[in-house]
């Protein structure tokens, strides 16, 4: 046969496997509904790898892995349909449906912030930025933000979460899976740094620079090549200067935003030390009420997956069946258990679509711990 002959017969058998395909995915609604009538879990896995073996064997020594591969997709599209079937009036799904309806048309613009630092932080402009009218109360320290929010002292709480060429800020994770906060809103900035020290001390005379660890690590190119320097972590940059400007030695220094040499009077040694220039904090904005305002585009869970071979790729590919982007997928170790993790997971998706709603809800109802971080804008 030519080529053409043999698309001819390729086509109509993808026109016969489409339609074995539909009727097989309709069967999929039926044995979902007996699952729920017996109270069963959509996986089965010695029925699975029944079907697997049999697949395998009977394929062929020249294909037995294609053909179980090919199953192997089956099956979990299968699982991901009978989700969408089951989960579509659950707990879970109901509470989410309610909180988007009871959300507010509209961002908030103003209320009461709790912010890590003093004025001239990042963390402020990124205040300024997610909540223009907000009067902003400063705090020490990202549980003190959490804190705060929590008691109702504030609306409001805006804290970094991720830097583009230092990671995660691993403390306000934690927070965020321990504590009854909710992203709400996200934003972006471009974060330059400079090493401000008092007027008239030179980089020789340095003894010690203090910042945040964050800032420190997206300093390191520049701080490596400086000998005898004695480095010390602060709880934020702009207080690190404001220290420095209090300071009676000359030698101390503080890496912190440009905007903080003219708050604290202090001279900016050296300019946008960053080891890149493409240099982005993302900063959330946190409440104790879960809202999903308006253009949320971006969720955040985190949830085991099950502790098992191919558990991990199970629960991934839960998405990929819906054409879900993954941007973030970081482990974290569950303490008092051997070698088992957290998982964060940062989508590109909404509430409001009920393929992602229906996944989720498996997921709160399958996993020994899944918590719902946010479904939030971000800009």
């Amino acid at each position: 046969m030519n080529l053409d002959e043999v698309r001819v017969k390729i086509n109509d058998i993808n026109d016969q496997m489409l339609a074995l395909f539909k009727e097989r995915m309709e069967l999929s609604k039926d044995v979902a509904a007996a699952k729920k009538e017996m109270n069963k879990a959509i996986y089965d896995a010695k029925r699975e790898r029944d079907i697997l073996d049999k697949v395998t064997r009977d394929a062929g020594p020249d294909l037995d892995l294609y053909a179980r591969r090919f199953f192997e997709a089956l099956f979990s599209l299968s699982r991901t349909y009978q989700s969408e079937q089951l989960f579509q009036d659950n707990v879970f799904t109901v509470k989410m449906k309610k909180a988007i309806e009871q959300s507010p048309t509209l961002p908030p613009q103003r209320g009461s912030v709790a912010c890590a630092g003093v004025f001239g932080s990042n963390a402020q402009v990124a205040c300024d930025k997610l909540l223009p009218l907000s009067q902003i109360h400063y705090v020490t320290g990202f549980r003190a933000v959490f804190d705060a929010v929590e008691s109702g002292e504030c609306q409001f709480g805006v804290l970094p979460i991720e830097n583009s060429s230092n990671g995660s800020v691993k403390e306000v994770y934690d927070l965020l899976e321990d504590r009854k906060c909710y992203i709400v809103r996200g934003t972006r900035l471009w974060i330059s740094h400079d090493l401000l020290v008092k007027k008239g001390t030179k980089l020789e005379d340095i003894h010690t620079i203090i910042s945040h660890p964050q800032a420190l690590g997206q300093c390191s190119h520049f701080l490596e090549k400086l000998e005898g320097v004695e480095l010390r972590s602060f709880d934020n940059t702009a207080r690190a200067a404001q220290l420095v400007a209090a300071s009676d030695d000359p030698g101390v220094a503080a890496i912190a935003a440009p905007q903080c040499a003219d708050l604290y009077n202090l001279s900016p040694l050296m300019r946008n030390i960053q080891n890149s220039d493409n240099n982005y904090t993302r900063f959330i904005c946190i409440s104790k009420d879960f809202h999903v305002y308006p253009g949320a585009n971006k969720i955040s869970v985190v949830t085991t997956a099950s502790h098992a071979p191919g558990g991990l790729g199970t629960l991934l590919t839960k998405f990929a069946n819906i054409g879900v982007n993954l941007t973030k997928l970081e482990s974290r170790p569950i303490v008092g258990h051997n070698f088992e993790f957290l998982f964060y997971l940062d989508l590109e998706a909404s509430l409001a679509d009920p393929k992602v709603l229906s996944v989720l809800a498996e997921l709160h109802t399958s996993q020994d711990k899944f918590r719902l971080l946010g479904n939030y804008p971000e800009n």
